[in-house]
């Protein structure tokens, strides 16, 4: 069992991957089979994902798993698949996807909240919810899908609709199913009642599995098609930030940051905490897998870096990043930003976003990337601090460290910023942490480790991390 494979299907909001990995003793193997995009694309009307696309996709990088465990002389025991959470796809009674899904960043959520809350309150739904308030959460993207197609018969997040059509069977994970802001934290089920308020259609939604549920084997004719005969699919801790946390090795009382183009920045907690301050300061309770809840707060994260530099691109300069980094470094001062201001979620110009809110703020726009790179670096260390600061009030519990996670990892001029700006020690990896989550899952389920505990031990032992200490200023 110790020699078992796992392979983990790792879907971004705009490129996926699919890893094979071992777990033996002494081991943390993990080989990357495929890498693939598939940015949204306009389509009747809408920002939508190529679902046919990422499934060949999907289907390629199996192929490619099969083909080297055999090269290697070891068995694969199971699939897991983790993505981006609150998009969704519909499938008709015959077991067809309907229409593509709809990119969160569509605009068809705008005033869709006001919408609701005219309805529903917002302190009624936060209070049977516990989950903050994004507009793009799956609540406001139903409410605002027009005419749901006549023999739709189940609404499936995206994890869970390439879980479909590898096994057949229609099922949401607990982890992603928080997300949507329609179960409630009180049952762990889906709120008829709320639903039932805003006139959605509680009869699309799936039964809700939690982590680690053994989801069947493959189709028989995928199967033969991959050659992944006797292979299972286990329900990973489907949203990918679940499986980021699981995946991080961190020491008891210490916060995470899952850090990419999102920053998820909380603790763990065994039970939701919801009240009004809560609310107030937009945190939220998602599940998290074996009995944790994600006690969180997203932070706008380095979406507003990449941004720019494609916008850098685009105009004729090339930006390395590790140079651009550098240079950070060595300059003494920038002005910050509210890097979660609302303006910075999909502007058509990130530079003249920024640049307005620094004329608000009466400073000016800097005029040479790596100046506006510390500005957005230097912005976000101080959100993740005052995030930090807002966990530890509201919990009452003091957080001894902060393990940051996922690429923003590898960013050590943000990993130190962060620690001075917390005036807390930083652990810096592991970068595959969402990757080595969604295995560790599969692996406690098939029985290699008894509890999440052990498997991060796994993980504390075989991965090298980067340690951060806070600097006065």
């Amino acid at each position: 069992m110790n020699n078992s494979l796992y392979i983990a299907i790792d879907l971004g909001a705009g490129s996926g991957r699919v890893f094979l990995a071992g777990l033996a003793e002494g081991e943390l193997l993990l080989e990357e089979m495929r890498r693939f995009y598939y940015p949204p694309r306009r389509e009747n009307g809408h920002l939508r994902w190529d679902f046919s696309h990422i499934f060949n996709e999907v289907k390629a990088g199996l192929r490619a798993a099969g083909a080297r465990a055999r090269e290697l002389g070891r068995v694969i025991r199971s699939i897991g698949i983790d993505s981006w959470a609150v998009d969704y796809g519909l499938v008709g009674a015959s077991g067809e996807l309907l229409e593509n899904p709809v990119c969160y960043r569509d605009e068809r959520t705008q005033g869709v909240m006001e919408q609701v809350f005219a309805r529903v309150s917002r302190e009624a739904i936060f209070r049977r919810t516990g989950i903050q308030f994004q507009p793009f959460n799956t609540l406001f993207q139903l409410y605002a899908h027009a005419e749901l197609p006549d023999n739709a018969a189940k609404l499936l997040l995206m994890p869970d609709l390439v879980g479909y059509f590898l096994t057949g069977r229609a099922v949401t994970e607990y982890t992603n199913a928080t997300t949507t802001q329609m179960l409630n934290a009180a049952t762990g089920q889906w709120d008829a009642e709320m639903l039932a308020r805003l006139d959605l259609p509680a009869h699309l939604l799936p039964e809700i599995v939690s982590t680690g549920t053994d989801l069947g084997p493959l189709k028989a004719e995928l199967a033969a098609e991959l050659g992944l005969e006797n292979v299972r699919v286990v329900a990973t801790a489907t949203h990918d930030t679940g499986s980021a946390v699981v995946g991080a090795p961190m020491a008891e009382n210490w916060a995470y940051i899952s850090s990419g183009t999102w920053s998820l920045v909380g603790v763990e907690l065994r039970q939701p905490l919801i009240n009004e301050e809560v609310a107030r300061q937009n945190c939220t309770n998602e599940g998290g897998a074996f009995g944790t809840i994600r006690f969180l707060q997203n932070v706008m994260g380095l979406w507003l870096l990449e941004s720019c530099r494609k916008e850098w691109q685009a105009n004729g300069l090339a930006v390395d990043y590790d140079e651009l980094l550098q240079a950070v470094a060595n300059i003494a001062d920038a002005p910050l930003i509210d890097p979660d201001d609302s303006r910075l979620f999909n502007p058509t110009s990130m530079l003249a976003a920024l640049g307005e809110q620094l004329r608000e703020r009466g400073a000016e726009m800097p005029a040479e990337p790596p100046a506006v790179a510390k500005t957005i670096l230097d912005s976000l260390a101080r959100r993740y601090a005052e995030v930090l600061q807002n966990i530890e009030k509201l919990t009452k519990h003091r957080i001894y460290g902060v393990n940051i996670v996922g690429g923003g990892s590898l960013n050590s001029y943000l990993n130190q910023a962060t620690a001075n700006a917390a005036g807390k020690p930083v652990w810096a990896g592991p970068v595959e942490a969402t990757v080595i989550g969604n295995v560790l899952a599969q692996a406690i389920a098939g029985g290699r480790f008894k509890s999440l505990r052990e498997a991060r031990w796994h993980i504390s032992q075989n991965v090298e991390l980067q340690e951060f200490e806070p600097l006065e200023s």
